[in-house]
């Protein structure tokens, strides 16, 4: 029999993939909001 079969597979690592997760909705979020984001920052506040 080959020995193929018996191989052990990586365990998915979920804590990366949160990670990843987390990061791609802040960059998405501040992709899209960063128009109020700079004139948020650049304003002349009397």
């Amino acid at each position: 029999m080959s020995e193929t079969k018996f191989i052990k597979r990586k365990k998915p690592n979920y804590k990366r993939i949160i990670i990843l997760l987390v990061i791609l909705v802040i960059v998405a979020f501040i992709f899209y909001n960063i128009e109020t984001l700079l004139t948020g920052l650049f304003e002349v506040r009397d």
